[in-house]
């Protein structure tokens, strides 16, 4: 667990997003930490897309303000924003990789775009990238061509081939068996520790989050019912955490157990 005095990355300050006359988020308050692996979870529909489209700067707040790296969200300029992103990595739910293109092709986009490093610089990078999700010898594959896992660690690849800062996550283990979302878990755990990146979860997988997080923040109805340790959230009294760990009480008593 990051010390409580790691500088924060992520901070919502009183934020609300609305759509029409719906509140998805409803006046949330809270903070990430350099190096922390911040997770929210809880049932579909309850604003956990949109706090992670918040937090990357894909959406703007109707109320409040996001800060990120130290800079608001809402008062950036479109420059500011843009260099922002490339502190930032982002995994897709989908992986979002472009078929007609290899994973190597896949993974080197975001430095071919920025177009600050030399061919050779970002042939070495994308190696590295690959090589940390387990694809090293898999680059000159094209999607179609591989297993939903390798796609999903392809993006996961890509991800953090600019050595991110903060990292999000969109529910990273979704579609995948249960051996592979394990993999999936492990890499966020080892890439949090080899780069220090902070990163946020938005994931439906309570075993997964119970492995590798450092604080779950428990959604429900665009407000956060519980931020707390993993310890915490299993002994919560919430009637509405205990309903969702009791539905995945299989899952809990198997991480409990290990």
């Amino acid at each position: 667990m990051p010390s409580k005095e790691a500088s924060p990355v992520l901070e919502f300050l009183d934020v609300s997003k609305v759509f029409g006359r719906h509140r998805v988020i409803d006046h949330q308050t809270f903070t990430v930490h350099a190096g922390e692996i911040f997770v929210i979870i809880g049932p579909s529909g309850t604003g956990k897309s949109v706090s992670l489209k918040l937090a990357s700067g894909q959406l703007m707040p109707t109320e409040g303000d996001v800060r990120v790296l130290g800079t608001s969200l809402v008062d950036a300029s479109t420059k500011t924003l843009e260099a922002l992103r490339q502190r930032m990595g982002y995994l897709f739910q989908s992986g979002a990789l472009l078929g007609w293109k290899t994973l190597r092709e896949n993974v080197a986009l975001p430095l071919e775009v920025r177009g600050k490093m030399k061919p050779k610089a970002i042939a070495e990078a994308v190696t590295k990238a690959l090589e940390d999700v387990g694809l090293g010898a898999a680059g000159d594959r094209y999607p179609a061509e591989v297993s939903g896992g390798m796609v999903k660690r392809a993006a996961f690849a890509r991800a953090i081939v600019e050595h991110p800062e903060l990292l999000f996550f969109d529910e990273p283990t979704s579609g995948l068996d249960p051996v592979m979302a394990r993999t999936i878990d492990d890499l966020i755990t080892q890439i949090n520790q080899k780069y220090g990146a902070a990163c946020v979860v938005v994931t439906h997988d309570l075993a997964g989050a119970l492995r590798y997080a450092h604080r779950i923040a428990f959604l429900k109805e665009g407000r956060f019912l519980e931020v707390s340790t993993p310890q915490a959230i299993l002994s919560s009294q919430q009637p509405d955490i205990q309903a969702f760990l009791a539905a995945q009480s299989m899952e809990a008593k198997y991480v409990t157990s290990t």
